[in-house]
């Protein structure tokens, strides 16, 4: 699997970047993203400690991608965060989406799909016309897997398939108890609504966000 969306003790997660690494190679993943959460305060902190790691991370025995998660930032200051992250050398860029399980500013969906950003991250209750438009711009919605997020998983799938936006599964994992694999990760897109081959094709938009990534790809 190529998790796209990890938390690391540059926020609130319970590991260091090491030890994400080395758990997710033991477990057979292929890749993982480190998608601290981010905003004005922290951005250039994050990207600041993780470039420490860009030279090394050949030897970690699984793919590494360096990132942030904007989170809870005004909607009208996202497009804002988002060139700042992308200034700092951010590889990937997630927006925190409009989860049932917290109070995001109602607009987040709306104005991240139209950013230069590569996921809407458990988007919740998100609508046609934003699912639309996140189509337009490339930008993926995720599944989430991690508990609260995943409640709206159903209907993000059924609007996924209705407006041709395409998907990636991700654990959002903020402790070792969250990893998954591909086995796991298939059962959350089934439990979804989503057929065996939607499901196949899901973790396969997770590895090609990854690779074009990992390029340098816009």
């Amino acid at each position: 699997m190529f998790d796209l969306h990890v938390h690391s003790t540059l926020s609130d997660g319970e590991l260091i970047p090491s030890e994400i690494a080395r758990r997710m190679a033991a477990m057979g993943n292929e890749g993982v993203a480190i998608t601290d959460h981010a905003d004005f305060s922290n951005i250039p902190l994050i990207m600041d400690c993780l470039r420490k790691l860009q030279d090394l991370r050949d030897d970690y025995g699984v793919e590494l991608l360096f990132g942030v998660e904007i989170t809870h930032v005004p909607p009208k200051l996202i497009g804002k965060a988002v060139e700042l992250a992308w200034r700092e050398g951010a590889e990937i860029v997630v927006v925190h989406g409009e989860t049932i399980a917290e109070p995001v500013e109602k607009g987040t969906n709306e104005v991240a799909v139209q950013e230069e950003i590569d996921i809407l991250a458990h988007p919740g209750l998100i609508d046609i016309k934003t699912a639309e438009l996140a189509a337009s711009n490339g930008v993926y919605l995720e599944i989430s897997a991690r508990r609260g997020h995943c409640l709206a998983n159903g209907h993000v799938a059924r609007i996924a398939l209705e407006t041709g936006c395409k998907l990636v599964i991700n654990t959002d994992a903020h402790s070792p108890d969250d990893f998954i694999d591909d086995g796991f990760a298939m059962k959350v897109l089934v439990g979804a609504g989503l057929d065996a081959e939607r499901s196949a094709e899901v973790l396969e938009n997770n590895k090609r966000v990854f690779r074009k990534r990992s390029k340098g790809g816009n």
